[in-house]
């Protein structure tokens, strides 16, 4: 199965034909009448999927509810439904993330292709979460010494200036060094450097 849908809309009629539309296109589906409805499932973000929600729905709207599941920690991706496209509405919700905006009434090809996008989007966000997942595993592996000399190696500094700062010699610096790579498994100093940029350490 390529995924599942959560479909939030107050419209019955509504959520059975984009249901039987979905399923068709062999997606699995789950409506919801309510955005609470949907907080009560707490859908999981494990699995391939995304929301198809409905920018005005009675009780909570929206993009309220995008602002609940974004503090729950979900990273589920939104489409959003518009009956009434909204210019102030369509810039909050993309600013907090919306895959996309959709106006009422929708081509089955512009849905079928916006819920492709979206799950694409999905998988490559959800592999670079696993690569920093697997760069941090590698730095906490890290000896103190070890870490230091990474710090200062991915900042330009060479040997010399290396051993200059922490009281070492050039040859202890080239030893940890090694190991750094070894460890980070990594081949070249721009791939090191590229690591420590991806774990947000060149920031400061």
């Amino acid at each position: 199965m390529p995924g599942l849908v959560h479909v939030v809309d107050d419209d019955a009629s509504f959520r059975t034909a984009i249901e039987r539309r979905l399923k068709l296109a062999g997606y699995d589906v789950a409506t919801y009448a309510t955005a609470e409805d949907l907080l009560d499932a707490d859908p999981d973000d494990m699995q391939p999927g995304c929301i198809l929600l409905d920018v005005r729905i009675p009780g909570m709207s929206g993009p309220d509810l995008q602002g609940r599941l974004i503090a729950r920690g979900s990273t589920l991706p939104i489409i959003f439904l518009t009956g009434h496209a909204d210019t102030p509405t369509t810039v909050r919700a993309i600013k907090a993330g919306a895959e996309d905006f959709l106006t009422k009434p929708v081509s089955s090809e512009q849905l079928l292709e916006a819920i492709a996008r979206a799950l694409e989007r999905q998988n490559t966000a959800r592999a670079q979460r696993g690569k920093l997942e697997t760069f941090r595993t590698r730095l906490a592996t890290l000896t103190q010494r070890e870490r230091q000399v990474f710090d200062l190696i991915v900042r330009g500094r060479i040997n010399k200036q290396v051993a200059h700062e922490l009281g070492t010699t050039e040859r202890t610096v080239k030893a940890h060094r090694h190991q750094v790579m070894e460890k980070m498994q990594v081949h070249s100093l721009a791939e090191l450097v590229s690591v420590a940029e991806r774990l947000g350490m060149l920031e400061t």
